[in-house]
């Protein structure tokens, strides 16, 4: 749900009586972007670390391989094994990583999703299309997308998780044309729903933290909200509340 969001050009032109420069704002979006800063801000990610760490130990695998290619076919199978062990590790903690760093962020959030779509929607009011819980800069938002009244424009409206405070907001255009068909779509089934945005929030919310909730466009039927919660340990599972009873069933091709 993501479009191009229309700034501000600033072009500089130079004058040639007396040689001044001067700079011409054109055009470009009448709202201001989020410029203000979350209160949850995220610890600091290791990954890096680990990255520079595991490129070590990439280039000493290299050089080992660069070894076990003069020795025989029983040494190469025997590493090939060991490879795969080292691989199916690195696969489990990053997998481990990834789910304590989901935790944080769940836990992080102190406004949940249904208190951060009401703060959007007394900003911007229209529809609440999505919201979802956001890392920017090492910064948490939530991130609602807002139908406005007049069933055209587009808001992005960022809110503090920490205090419900709305950080600032944005118009998306879509200059190109190209998400009209799904925009419609969309728009045609969340003015014809029964069921909220964060209606559908509330109706999983006994299924863990809710982080995420937009309309499940990937059949040619829009009919349910695709809601993602987060277990206390991280894991993530998705949901699907029906946009005109609220009835929340699994995922059935949550992988």
């Amino acid at each position: 749900m993501k479009r191009n969001i229309v700034i501000a050009t600033v072009v500089a032109a130079t004058l040639v009586g007396g040689g001044t420069a001067t700079a011409f704002a054109l055009g470009g979006d009448d709202e201001s972007s989020a410029a203000g800063k979350s209160s949850v801000q995220l610890k600091h990610d290791d990954s890096r670390v680990n990255d520079d760490r595991d490129d070590a130990d990439d280039s000493a695998d290299d050089a080992r391989d660069r070894r076990d290619d003069l020795d025989d076919d029983r040494d190469d199978a025997r590493d090939d094994a060991r490879d795969d062990r080292d691989d199916a590790l690195e696969d489990a903690r990053e997998a481990q990583g990834d789910k304590a760093e989901n935790a944080a962020e769940a836990k992080g959030a102190k406004v949940d999703a249904a208190e951060a779509v009401a703060a959007a929607l007394k900003a911007k009011p229209g529809t609440a299309v999505s919201v979802d819980l956001d890392d920017e800069n090492g910064g948490l938002i939530w991130d609602v997308d807002v139908l406005g009244k007049d069933g055209r424009t587009w808001h992005s409206v960022q809110v503090d998780p920490g205090t419900g405070k709305v950080l600032g907001s944005h118009v998306e255009r879509d200059d190109d044309g190209d998400d009209a068909a799904e925009d419609a779509r969309i728009a045609a089934a969340v003015k014809g729903a029964s069921v909220t945005a964060g209606e559908a929030a509330k109706a999983a919310a006994d299924k863990g933290k809710v982080t995420s909730v937009d309309v499940d466009d990937d059949g040619a039927r829009v009919n349910v909200w695709d809601v993602e919660t987060t277990s206390a340990n991280g894991t993530e599972s998705h949901w699907n509340v029906d946009l005109k009873t609220g009835k929340v069933t699994a995922d059935r091709y949550d992988d």
